[in-house]
């Protein structure tokens, strides 16, 4: 008998073992459920309805009559039982007394019991029931426990059969193609059969023949390949390193052998890990891959290397190498690739630009201070009265010397959050204390468009460990832009909550919303929305994101265009409520 004469007896014999099993399986599973949810919509429906009546009945507010009638109906919707029909309808009729003579005790003890009564005959409904539901569950454990008795029998017959016919052969077979595999191409594979087995290995004999005619024809360019690939990589300007499998280094361009401090022979060849125990650089490079935290085309923070007698900054990428051997579905881990590439040249340029932007904002306080000061004695009627069109000139200037002064504030922020250096002072904040001191903040602003705050913060609200300042001033620019978004006389909701272990902000407000494809851009640096004719930076949410998630929080937006945006930022929960100092 031939393999797959073989195979078909076998899975069709076991097809129909499966098949006669579910069948058994789905008809007392329909037949259960359609028993339970009968007891629950018939009667458990019921008992709920009268449950929230008697509930209504005890409540002594302008709403338990509505709530009583509502639930009422319900009831008369879901008449299942015997006598159930009649006792709901006494109920209507002692309710519609009763709401002629609302404080009538007598009316209401009387609701009270034909209610109970209603009860009553709906659990005796869901007892009757549930007996005739365990009946049911008996009868399908006995039936399915015979049937899957059977069928286990004939599949345990199978299982010691049938395998054993099919895979000792094939056992045979891969034995001897481990052999070609392995490259021994002189290797043949020798197996007496008459089934199928003996022709596969004819033809894997003919293959393992023509492969050792390949490999002898073809070594040369093999070879010519490899160092072409090596002359390529040790002329890349930038450094390139291959490890194996086993973390050994299999090569290094000259880019690499330079910066690293070693010579070709202590690196090539070598291992990763024990170089890393005396070697700085090359613990930095294998941190990630012996970790497993590395990703194909992965981007971290720049190296700073010491190199050519300078400090050099390198961007360090790492890709995993997976191939599918030839035969196998699953691909395989065969090394990795660590590019370093040399970002020095923008890397200054942008410390160049920090601080160009640091300096010229610093300046620019000064004199814009200085501005405002004047504009406030101008105002002072001891200097001298103004006329109209004069204090409209000088309020507009004062416009937009606080224009200028907010935008040299989020210029410097910036400058602080590019080079690295957020200084944070944390401590334990009360949540209601940054919300009331950002309403305090925005409360002129929202007054000229007459918006009104709708606060939702519980009482019992969690301290949170967060840099009061930083925080403070992140909430105050959410809460602006909703106002300045916002259309007069509307609402800005606030809602202050606890997720797990976090503190969550939220700013809601109904303005014209956010366009879908600009949601992934709004934390961007420099970027606004096109068509705004709002002023504005384009920093300030850029700021509030890296202060955010400098004190290990999120800050993310939801918007619906056209109905408006909620935005939210978290903050890490204190253990304790106490307002102490941390370092």
């Amino acid at each position: 008998m031939n393999i797959k004469t073989k195979l078909n007896l076998g899975i069709g014999l076991l097809f129909f073992l499966i098949t006669l099993l579910s069948l058994a399986g789905v008809k007392y599973m329909n037949e259960l459920k359609n028993d339970t949810q009968n007891i629950l919509v018939a009667n458990y429906n019921s008992l709920e309805y009268c449950r929230n009546m008697l509930v209504a009945l005890e409540d002594k507010s302008d709403q338990s009559l509505p709530k009583f009638v509502s639930n009422l109906q319900k009831q008369e919707k879901n008449i299942t039982e015997i006598g159930e029909q009649e006792t709901t309808a006494d109920i209507r009729v002692l309710l519609d007394t009763l709401a002629h003579n609302i404080s009538d005790s007598s009316i209401q003890s009387a609701i009270r019991k034909n209610v109970f009564t209603l009860m009553d005959m709906n659990m005796q409904a869901i007892h009757r029931k549930s007996a005739v539901a365990k009946a049911t569950a008996d009868k399908a454990v006995l039936l399915i426990g015979i049937t899957g008795t059977f069928c286990f029998l004939i599949a345990l017959i199978l299982f010691i059969n049938l395998p054993s016919s099919i895979a000792n052969p094939i056992t045979v077979l891969t034995d001897s193609i481990k052999q070609i595999a392995a490259q021994n191409y002189s290797k043949r594979v020798h197996f007496q059969s008459n089934s199928e087995f003996g022709e596969l290995a004819k033809s894997f004999n003919v293959m393992a023949q023509k492969l050792e005619e390949y490999n002898n024809s073809n070594l040369a360019k093999l070879m010519m390949e490899k160092k072409r690939i090596e002359t390529l990589i040790n002329n890349m300007h930038d450094p390139v390193i291959g490890l194996d499998e086993n973390l050994n280094v299999v090569f290094a361009n000259k880019e690499a052998v330079n910066i690293s401090g070693l010579s070709n022979a202590e690196f090539v060849g070598k291992s990763a890990l024990e170089i890393a125990v005396h070697n700085d650089l090359v613990r930095t490079l294998i941190h990630d891959i012996v970790d497993g935290e590395q990703k194909n085309g992965q981007k971290k923070t720049p190296i700073k290397i010491y190199s050519a007698n300078k400090e050099s900054y390198f961007e360090k990428e790492t890709l995993r190498i997976l191939i599918t051997p030839t035969g196998d579905v699953n691909s395989k881990l065969v090394g990795h690739v660590v590019l370093l590439r040399n970002v020095t040249n923008y890397k200054e340029l942008d410390f160049a630009k920090t601080n160009f932007i640091a300096t010229v904002s610093h300046e620019f306080k000064t004199p814009i201070s200085s501005m405002k000061m004047s504009l406030e004695l101008l105002e002072n009627n001891q200097v001298g009265k103004l006329n109209d069109e004069q204090k409209n000139l000088v309020e507009s200037i004062k416009d937009d010397a606080n224009r200028l002064l907010k935008i040299t504030g989020e210029l410097l922020n910036m400058t602080q959050v590019e080079s690295g250096n957020i200084q944070l002072a944390i401590s334990f904040i009360d949540p209601k204390e940054i919300l009331l001191y950002a309403i305090n903040a925005v409360k002129t602003q929202a007054e000229q468009k007459q918006i009104e705050f709708e606060i939702n913060c519980p009482e019992d609200v969690p301290f949170v460990r967060a840099d009061i300042e930083k925080t403070t001033w992140v909430l105050v620019n959410l809460m602006s832009n909703a106002i300045r978004y916002s259309y007069e006389n509307s609402t800005v909701y606030l809602t202050v909550s606890t997720i797990g272990n976090h503190v969550s902000f939220s700013v809601k407000d109904t303005g014209q919303g956010i366009a879908p494809e600009y949601i992934e851009k709004i934390f961007e640096r420099y970027f606004r929305v096109p068509g705004t004719k709002k002023d504005g930076t384009g920093l300030g949410l850029a700021i509030s994101k890296e202060f955010i998630e400098a004190q290990g929080g999120q800050i993310t937006v939801n918007s619906e265009y056209g109905a408006g945006s909620d935005f939210t930022f978290t903050l890490n929960k204190s253990d304790s409520n106490r307002i102490d100092e941390v370092s």
